[in-house]
């Protein structure tokens, strides 16, 4: 069964996998012969709202993992035997 700090620390690579592969993608140099992208502008965000979202993600990721892994009722030997005495 999966222990919660084994859940934090995939939680925790999957984030920094994540984070670095951003990093990767954004520091590309665009080729210098073709025209700039006028469509779309990039507006930097306030580091208080990228941390409100990140942390609101992952309290809901939290919040999956806990409901559908660690929230099942264990079913004591008890009733284990008598179903299987039956």
């Amino acid at each position: 069964m999966w222990t919660s700090k084994a859940i934090i620390s995939n939680l925790v690579s999957c984030g920094l996998m994540l984070s670095l592969a951003c990093g990767v993608a954004s520091a590309q140099i665009p080729n210098s012969t073709e025209p700039p992208n006028t469509q779309f502008r990039r507006i930097e965000q306030p580091l208080l709202i990228k941390g409100a979202v990140t942390g609101i993600g992952l309290a809901l990721i939290s919040l999956e993992i806990w409901w559908f892994l660690l929230s099942k009722p264990k079913i004591s030997s008890d009733r284990v035997h008598s179903k299987l005495t039956k």
